[in-house]
């Protein structure tokens, strides 16, 4: 299976090749592809990092915030904190950093990548402007099922993808749930697994 968009192709194993070797190497976690959905979770951190130059995009890592403790003891060799804090920000964002700079490589040569960002808790919104859902692979591991997601440019030019918090459901229709808006329009993307054909 492929996802190609402006001359770029992305194999999902790719991806999940990626995600393995990154968790293997720097947390110590064993993972393996699942097929458990998406579903809106208020309970959730999410790090980002943006791909920019011949290829743009976003990579998504989402996970509890038990999770993100576990991953953080894993990673540092600490003990796993009761709250998400800086430090656990900081190894979420280190870890999308990781996955993006990896992808990267696979995507083309000429791409830059951002400063991760993390955003946790459920009262928020995140905006990615001009992006749709290129690809998202579930993981399963001792800690729980993590989402790994791809964000790309769409074909149109006024497509938004946005991800809303638990509280704001006038806009997504359902608290969380990922949607898109095209000239006026809102169409649900909940659990899309890839890119739809054009």
């Amino acid at each position: 299976m492929s996802i190609s968009t402006m001359n770029v192709c992305i194999e999902a194993s790719d991806l999940v090749q990626i995600v393995q070797s990154v968790f293997s190497t720097m947390v110590g976690l064993e993972i393996a592809p699942c097929s458990d959905p998406w579903s809106p979770d208020g309970n959730r951190v999410t790090s980002a990092v943006h791909l920019s130059g011949d290829w743009n995009g976003v990579v998504l890592l989402e996970c509890e915030r038990r999770q993100a403790c576990a991953f953080a003891a894993r990673f540092l060799s600490i003990g796993a904190p009761d709250t998400v804090d800086d430090t656990v920000r900081d190894v979420l964002g280190e870890l999308a950093n990781m996955i993006g700079g990896n992808l990267k490589c696979v995507v083309t040569r000429g791409i830059s990548l951002s400063m991760p960002s993390v955003v946790d808790g459920g009262d928020y919104r995140m905006t990615f402007c001009r992006a749709e859902l290129m690809l998202q692979c579930a993981f399963d591991s001792d800690d729980g099922v993590f989402w790994v997601s791809i964000l790309t440019e769409p074909d149109k030019q006024q497509d938004c993808l946005k991800f809303a918090g638990v509280r704001d459901q006038r806009n997504a229709g359902f608290a969380g749930v990922p949607s898109a808006e095209a000239n006026g329009e809102s169409f649900d993307m909940t659990n899309v697994k890839e890119r739809p054909s054009q």
